[in-house]
């Protein structure tokens, strides 16, 4: 049943981009240790922003 939990759980946070932070800091702190990493905060307002600025992300209508 844990396993289950665990893997629905790891589901969730991939299609809702929640885990996106975490590979970001993984990432970062593997390249540059001393790197300040933003918060998730600041990560998120700046990953909203460009999908934002972003033409091919915005609405549609075809």
């Amino acid at each position: 049943m844990r396993r289950a939990l665990a893997r629905a759980r790891f589901y969730v946070r991939e299609f809702s981009g929640e885990a996106a932070y975490d590979r970001y800091v993984a990432h970062a702190r593997a390249h540059d240790p001393d790197a300040e990493v933003p918060t998730r905060r600041a990560f998120e307002r700046a990953r909203t922003d460009a999908r934002e600025a972003d033409p091919r992300e915005g609405f549609r209508c075809c």
